[in-house]
């Protein structure tokens, strides 16, 4: 038996201190043809993203969390249209009405018994679900930045951009930092040379760096000090968007921290908001209002920052948490160690992704996946271990669906071990 993922969004996050929605992103996915065979046919597919959703309000900061290949760069690759989705949508900035229409017209849809791409044989079609696509073509026409064309997209580069991991390779090294920086400007004909040479002073000194800096090239500034040019770079046009590609991890930790203070204060002066990509668990903690943790392609787990790391719900974000270290030689943690290694996104497991490796895996994990469910206020997780909700049918309440238990959240480090039992890696 297999699934047939819902269509629907997995719950609205609701406000960011009443902020507006910047984008909300609905069942995106992203395969990768495999071709092989004499005449280089399509035998498979790399499933990078599979059916992410979630949204970003003004000013804000969302962590992408989750092991490397499980598309965390990918998504954030395909936000600025840098690769092209296969399917799904990413809306900017929806009014409230809108969004309430694209909740209505994905729930009509999902009712209506419409597979989602890549499952098996097509089921009826209902008169309301084929209204819904057609309402739902049409919002994204008007507002998904998959449906923008070549000029439109051009336009919109000044509002998204992206600063990249590696500060080493992102930087073209034949260029001084006064014309890396100006690029952007220069592209969108924003100005007079002047002009544009008196705004990449100024963004120097925004990142912390010094105006007579804009005569040199790339290799004769240390890493941090190219990581703050690629940011100055990304903030050329004045966006309201920004992709955080791991931007510290090839950093030393003293430079990471001065990295971190300038993003948080630029996102303050300048309301920014950031979809902050990082391995680094406590980097995303220091960061982030929200955290989103991808497992081979699927969002397994979202929730506000302080609520996921008190309380992770679901096995694969525990073991995350249960690496992370703890900077006291006299606490211990249990750490969770996963079996396995993860599945190829060529050839995922049938039902749960997780489930080979899941140490609390049950009969149904192998057979059906389980949606992303809310089971606490904000907090949404796509386990079988909690029960997912359902509308009832009647005044548009809420019931819940028995499942198996739930597990228990990680515990508080305690000093009982210090004497017992390894130490923190």
């Amino acid at each position: 038996m297999v699934a047939t993922p819902s269509l629907t969004m997995p719950g609205g996050d609701g406000s960011v201190d009443g902020e507006r929605v910047l984008l909300s992103v609905r069942n995106l996915r992203k395969f990768f043809p495999i071709r092989g065979g004499l005449f280089s046919s399509h035998i498979g597919d790399v499933r990078a993203v599979d059916g992410v959703s979630f949204t970003i309000h003004e000013g804000e900061t969302v962590g992408l969390v989750g092991e490397s290949g499980c598309g965390k760069t990918t998504v954030g690759r395909l936000l600025l249209r840098l690769i092209e989705p296969t399917s799904g949508h990413a809306f900017y900035r929806p009014t409230p009405e809108i969004l309430q229409r694209i909740e209505e017209d994905y729930r009509e849809i999902d009712l209506g018994g419409t597979p989602a791409p890549g499952n098996g044989s097509a089921r009826p079609l209902s008169e309301g679900a084929s209204k819904a696509l057609r309402d739902l073509d049409q919002i994204a026409n008007q507002y998904s930045l998959f449906r923008k064309r070549r000029k439109e997209v051009k336009a919109l580069r000044g509002r998204l951009q992206i600063v990249f991991q590696d500060p080493f390779s992102s930087l073209e090294p034949r260029l001084m930092v006064r014309d890396i920086i100006a690029e952007p400007l220069d592209i969108q004909h924003v100005g007079t040379r002047a002009e544009r040479m008196h705004r990449v002073d100024q963004l120097l000194q925004d990142v912390g760096l010094s105006p007579e800096h804009a005569w040199r090239f790339p290799h004769e500034f240390s890493g941090g000090q190219r990581q703050r040019i690629g940011i100055a770079r990304a903030l050329a046009l004045r966006p309201e968007f920004i992709v955080l590609d791991e931007p510290t991890s090839a950093l030393d930790v003293s430079v990471q921290a001065q990295v971190l203070n300038i993003l948080r204060r630029l996102q303050q002066e300048q309301r920014l908001a950031y979809l902050f990509i990082s391995h680094h668990l406590s980097v995303i903690r220091a960061v982030s209002d929200r955290v989103v943790v991808m497992y081979l392609g699927r969002i397994v787990e979202r929730a506000e920052t302080d609520e996921l790391f008190s309380r992770p719900l679901h096995p694969y974000t525990q073991a995350l948490l249960s690496a992370i270290p703890i900077p006291d030689p006299l606490l211990h943690r249990e750490r969770i160690i996963l079996s396995g290694d993860v599945p190829s996104p060529a050839d995922p497991p049938s039902g749960c992704h997780f489930h080979t490796r899941c140490p609390a895996v049950m009969p149904i994990c192998s057979k059906v996946s389980p949606p992303l469910a809310e089971v606490r206020p904000g907090h949404w997780v796509s386990c079988h271990l909690f029960p997912p909700t359902v509308p009832s049918g009647a005044g548009g309440a809420v019931e819940t669906l028995e499942a198996g238990p739930a597990a228990e959240p990680i515990g508080e480090p305690s000093t009982a071990a210090s004497t017992s039992g390894p130490l923190p890696p």
